[in-house]
C-alpha cells in the first residue's frame, strides 16, 4: 500500500492526472489507484497479498 501511495503522489506531483485515489478495489482483493501520464496513457499501480 505505501509504494502505491508514493507512485501515485509523485505520478501527480510530475503532472499525472488523477484517474482513481488509492484504496481497495474489487471487494478488498487488492489496493490500486490510477492516472493518466502526461502523454494521456492511463496507468494502474497496484499490490496485493499473495497466499502461499
Amino acid at each position: 500500500m505505501k509504494n502505491v501511495d508514493k507512485i501515485y503522489s509523485l505520478a501527480l506531483k510530475l503532472g499525472g492526472v488523477s484517474e482513481g485515489n488509492p484504496g481497495y478495489r474489487n471487494s478488498g482483493s487488492f489496493y490500486g489507484a490510477y492516472f493518466r501520464d502526461l502523454d494521456g496513457n492511463k496507468l494502474a499501480i497496484f499490490t496485493r497479498k499473495v497466499s502461499g
